[in-house]
């Protein structure tokens, strides 16, 4: 059997955790920021994790 290619889209937005869990940038976070509150902003930059339904579609995209 060959090797299963990894999406190379999905390799530059996800990061596996070491304990299996999948990392993720948030959304909205790019531009119009005048509008958005201090503490909106804030949680914007911390990373957030994939929902469980999301997880076997981007295992498959992400095999190693």
């Amino acid at each position: 059997m060959p090797k299963i290619k990894t999406s190379r889209a999905a390799a530059k937005r996800f990061k596996r955790t070491s304990s299996g869990k999948i990392k993720r940038r948030k959304a909205f976070a790019s531009h119009i920021m005048a509008k958005k509150s201090p503490k909106r902003k804030r949680s914007l930059r911390s990373a957030g994790l994939i929902d469980r339904s999301d997880k076997p579609r981007i295992d498959k995209m992400l095999p190693y």
